[in-house]
């Protein structure tokens, strides 16, 4: 269950981070999949959780996206974290056409629980 958090400089049109927002959940699922935790194409309820903020008057940032991505840690995915890193950014820079952003991939030891 990744969890994805999108900063953003207040000159990035929301249309395109509406578009973004639609596109994330799938391309993140693909990005980390693993036998651990594959992906079946059906995302539910819980399975990609996104957070978007802008850059504050205090934030500094040379990118106009940078986009964070946290999901479990197992030693397939570490494995190699940084070609799915870079596959992401591509696929990303494909569908919406962004250019000046960032991706981050960090696999912390961790749980998760949700409720019915």
């Amino acid at each position: 269950m990744p969890l994805v958090e999108v900063t953003c400089a207040p000159g990035v049109a929301e249309s395109k981070l509406r578009e973004l927002g639609a596109l994330l959940p799938h391309l993140v699922s693909k990005a980390v999949e693993c036998p651990e935790e594959p992906y079946d194409g059906a995302l539910r309820p819980g399975d990609v959780e996104i957070r978007f903020r802008r850059l504050g008057p205090l934030d500094r940032s040379a990118l106009d996206v940078v986009i964070e991505v946290r999901s479990k840690w197992f030693e397939s995915r570490a494995a190699n974290r940084q070609e799915r890193v870079d596959g992401l950014h591509a696929a990303i820079s494909t569908a919406t056409g962004l250019r000046d952003f960032g991706v981050y991939l960090s696999l912390p030891t961790a749980a998760w629980s949700q409720g019915d």
